[in-house]
């Protein structure tokens, strides 16, 4: 496909929707992922077409079998009552036919996320909410360069997956524990390179020339890195860019308003 009948990068909002579903299978990836599947019939029209979506998982309240869900009051999600623990992840694989989605947490630490990840018993309920808009980038694109921490993993496998064969996948990828990389295929031309420092992969990194599209995500001072160093050259395209701070050291419930770029 030539590069003139590529449709644009587009943002898209979608209607406000919240689900109970439940706790299905827990697989444990490596030492520090678990891939949950969660399902349920309120599942049944979910869609998510962008490869970074985020949708907010809520864990049940103390003493309720099915956590509280958001409403919108004057255009925000309110929840009544106590506060549930809510966190933001990437929907990884949805597959229809089954009502089933399939999440990756990375359970570095001890907060209640990642304990309720390795220890929730099969079968629980939860909450889902969103995704509440989309970043959708196409996927033929001549090169996509894709540059993240541990928590950008499933974003990045989920585009992986998506690529077709004739286009160029750039992939830096810095973790915690080498024991956590993956081996990832992809029908693009994938050049995958597992790194200690993604500042200095990105600037060792010689992009290819004509249109393409620049993602990042990860720990916020480190992504602040990264917007300077791709947002400063002359002639920069911020269209083509879109870097997002996932989390921020010390802060556990961290999330940006809003993605920098696109």
């Amino acid at each position: 496909m030539s590069t003139t009948e590529i449709k644009p990068v587009q943002r898209v909002r979608h209607p406000f929707r919240a689900r109970h579903v439940q706790l299905l299978a827990r697989e444990a990836l490596s030492p520090g992922f678990v891939r949950l599947t969660v399902g349920g019939d309120e599942l049944r029209d979910f869609f998510s077409p962008g490869f970074d979506d985020h949708v907010k998982l809520i864990l049940p309240q103390a003493g309720l079998e099915k956590p509280r869900l958001p409403v919108m009051v004057d255009g925000r999600p309110r929840i009544d009552g106590e506060r549930p623990t809510m966190r933001d992840y990437t929907p990884l694989r949805f597959d229809a036919a089954s009502n089933t989605l399939l999440l990756d947490f990375a359970i570095h630490g001890t907060g209640p996320a990642a304990q309720w990840a390795r220890h929730a018993p099969i079968g629980q309920w939860l909450g889902l909410a969103g995704p509440r808009g989309s970043l959708v980038v196409p996927a033929e694109l001549p090169w996509h360069c894709l540059l993240g921490d541990d928590t950008a993993m499933p974003a990045i496998e989920r585009r992986l997956a998506e690529l077709p064969a004739g286009v160029r996948a750039i992939v830096r990828v810095q973790v915690a524990d080498p024991a956590d990389r993956r081996d990832w295929r992809s029908a693009a031309d994938l050049d995958l390179q597992w790194v200690d420092s993604l500042p200095d992969a990105a600037h060792a990194l010689i992009l290819p020339p004509g249109e393409g599209f620049i993602w990042a995500a990860g720990e916020n001072r480190i992504m602040a890195q990264l917007r300077t160093l791709f947002f400063s050259p002359p002639g920069a395209d911020l269209h083509r860019m879109c870097i997002a701070s996932y989390w921020k050291r010390g802060e556990g419930d961290y999330h940006e308003a809003a993605s920098v770029g696109h």
